[in-house]
């Protein structure tokens, strides 16, 4: 599968070829893993300590919201977050009621990190059906992990109820109490599917023995990269869960994919060579440049997104990198290490015997080729149409991110605590606009805040030294577009009157956030694009195939978007994330590059030998079943993200595994070969390869006997 070299380079890269695969150096290597996983393994545990879950975190130094977030430290408000607490009896409220919710109360102000002397409440509802209470609490440091804890101590110390009334926890805190819970156990839940998925498809492509080694070596790269990741903590990278859980699924899934590859190269050659450490050698001077360069176009497009304004997404891309540097590494340096020191028995029950038959070139994908060869033509135009028809699905998913009521999957306290709520009281009920203005001109803000629609309740502004504190309640729900336009609003009158005030609180927070996603999908997008094929370009030494293979790969994203809408529509998700396009975006053209770069450079090999179209037949049959199960490693890991009871996860692994899927069955097999097969050597230019060979054989017909 490897790329055109000059010699140097290729003698330096059968020289390092040697090293995993040599009869004392494999045990050398064996040996630096295992110190390098006891030395680090450690570190890895700490890594969900590190991860900064707050919102307001996830955003630049220049965001209003967060310039506001450091102006409240000075009332002492900036680490408060409210559990609104809600109490409904549809008959009504009871004497007997009011004083259980003021027993309530007055335990709640006991429980350790809440605020006390800033509760609220009870308030009753106007319709005399509802209490409520507002019960600040203190984050620190610990983030989400104090919030989960406190809310569960609030709830058990809500015991003493009359018989009908009701009881809910909903509000900022009890939502990231909900998310806490769930990412609290999101890990190990998202290792042990990654590893079923992956166990499963290795004994069904491998066998009952060979599956263990990939895993093995999987094992070793997540602790391993686990611990770099936090490392790179301390020197300032962004974690949170979502990037964590990312790492995770990433590391199993495309580690596992490069060690089908090298598996696959490997058994090639046990039939060619008697002795295994020779032909290890042979099959990673071979498939390891095709292997590396796809895992650096990986790297490279993850890196893209340091260019993003939101920090959690800057924090993805070098959080990806590392896991696939470290997966890497493994594969092509443990992973041969291991399967030479165990030898051919590791294959049982198909041993790869010297001189043994390669079934790959009598195999269903040398019989696609042949079928494809008829009309490349008919089969690549109605390839593309029928992508492009599917494609169009993409066009009516709205992005603007998921209001925290359809933030889960199924049922939740918190979710019913804010139908209570709304029902009652001002849906904005405990999350407050915050304004930060002049002192000098306080009367002003807070007529200007007051007097915006969309706004109730105004407080009485609050001064310390030259600033004034102000807070508003949004009578509409806090995560919907009203309450978007609210903030617009806010913010357009206070600044009229004191242009340095700043606007903040979560909804504006919120609203932040999209405008940074907005920023980063203009600016990402075209820099992953332009990265993909310069490097195709130095890869296959041409210009022509890497734009084709660039625009297969956005038309295979486009269709995953539009069959993924379909799919979020018959599961009755309501919206999709601000950043869900660009992070699967990245992902899918990232690794779509993968499957094309483990096709084309095995084609780009044979065509030097037999010519393009033959060397398309012979690429295709000769990687098509390690590919077509390299995707479903990768599919069926992410698609355990959809069995995630949070619907951000669920969606982002719905489209990146049909994308994966798409790619690796229908982009890379059918619409890639077929367009390599109509075109021929020019598919290559301007490199060698596309001019005509007069010293060459012809190029021998294409035989359908098959």
């Amino acid at each position: 599968m490897s790329a055109p070299t000059d010699p140097d380079m290729t003698d330096l890269l059968g020289r390092l070829a040697r090293v995993p695969s040599g009869r004392r150096s494999k045990w050398v290597v064996l040996g630096v893993w295992i110190i390098a996983l006891l030395a680090l393994g450690t570190f890895a545990g700490k890594l969900t300590g590190a991860q900064q879950n707050d919102n307001v975190t996830w955003l630049p130094d220049s965001a209003e919201s967060t310039q506001a977030y450091k102006l409240a430290e000075k009332f002492g408000n900036s680490d408060q977050v409210p559990v609104v607490l809600v109490y409904e009896r549809p008959s009504g409220i009871t004497d007997a009621d009011r004083l259980a919710v003021g027993a309530d109360a007055t335990r709640f102000r006991q429980v350790e990190h809440v605020v006390a002397d800033k509760l609220l409440g009870p308030i009753p509802s106007q319709d005399g059906q509802a209490l409520e209470i507002l019960v600040p609490i203190s984050m620190g440091a610990d983030g989400w992990s104090r919030l989960t804890s406190v809310v569960g101590a609030i709830n058990d110390a809500a015991v003493e109820r009359p018989d009908g009334l009701s009881f809910y926890a909903t509000g900022p805190a009890g939502y990231a109490a909900e998310f806490g819970k769930v990412f609290a156990s999101i890990d190990g839940l998202l290792l042990y599917s990654a590893a079923a998925v992956v166990i499963v498809i290795l004994l069904a492509t491998y066998g009952p023995m060979l599956w263990a080694l990939p895993l093995i070596t999987v094992a070793f790269a997540l602790v391993i990269s686990q611990a770099a990741v936090f490392g790179a903590t301390k020197l300032g990278l962004t974690v949170n869960a979502q990037s964590q859980a990312i790492l995770t699924v990433l590391v199993f899934g495309a580690g596992t994919d490069y060690a089908l590859l090298l598996v696959a190269r490997y058994r090639e050659e046990l039939r060619r060579h008697p002795d295994k450490h020779e032909a290890m050698a042979v099959a990673l001077h071979r498939a390891g440049p095709a292997v590396l360069a796809s895992g650096c176009t990986v790297m490279v497009s993850m890196l893209a997104l340091l260019v993003a304004e939101m920090n959690s997404t800057k924090g993805i891309g070098p959080v990806c990198a590392i896991g696939i540097a470290v997966a890497l590494l493994a594969m092509l340096t443990l992973l041969p290490a291991l399967l030479v020191i165990v030898d051919r028995w590791i294959f049982w029950p198909r041993h790869p015997n010297f001189g043994t038959v390669n079934e790959t070139e009598s195999g269903i994908w040398a019989r696609v080729g042949f079928a494809i060869a008829r009309r490349p033509r008919t089969v690549w135009i109605g390839t593309a149409l029928a992508l492009g028809a599917v494609a169009f699905g993409a066009i009516g998913l709205e992005s603007n991110g998921i209001a925290n009521k359809d933030a889960f999957v199924g049922s939740s306290a918190a979710v019913t605590g804010t139908e209570v709520l709304e029902r009652h009281f001002d849906a904005g009920t405990g999350t407050p606009v915050m304004v930060i203005a002049s002192a000098a001109r306080a009367d002003a803000v807070a007529s200007a805040l007051g007097s915006t629609p969309g706004i109730t309740a105004p407080s009485r502004p609050i001064i310390k030294g030259d600033l004034v504190y102000l807070e508003g309640t949004l009578s509409d729900p806090p995560d919907s577009r009203a309450a978007d336009a609210t903030i617009d609003r806010v913010r357009a009158a206070v600044h009229a009157v004191d242009p340095a005030s700043k606007v903040g609180g979560q909804t504006a927070v919120v609203l932040d956030i999209k405008h940074a996603v907005a920023h980063d999908n203009r600016v990402i997008v075209p820099v992953v694009l332009a990265i993909v094929m310069v490097i195709l370009m130095v890869l296959l030494r041409a210009v022509l195939a890497p734009i084709l293979l660039t625009a297969t790969v956005v038309l295979s994203y486009l269709a995953a978007l539009g069959l993924s809408h379909w799919i979020f529509d018959l599961a009755e998700f309501k919206g999709a994330d601000a950043g869900l396009p660009l992070l699967t975006f990245v992902f899918l053209v990232a690794l779509g590059i993968d499957y094309n770069i483990f096709l084309m450079s095995r084609v780009h090999e044979e065509a030097a030998k037999h010519r393009t179209k033959a060397g398309a037949l012979i690429g295709l049959a000769a990687t098509g079943g390690v590919i077509t199960s390299a995707g479903l490693v990768l599919a069926g890991t992410f698609a355990v993200f959809a069995t995630m009871p949070v619907v951000t996860f669920a969606e982002m692994g719905i489209v990146i595994a049909v994308g994966v899927l798409l790619d690796t069955v229908i982009v890379r097999s059918i619409l890639v070969t077929a367009l390599t097969l109509d075109i021929g050597d020019r598919i290559w230019w301007p490199s060698a390869l596309a001019r005509p060979r007069i010293a060459a054989a012809p190029e021998p017909e294409v035989s359908l006997s098959k």
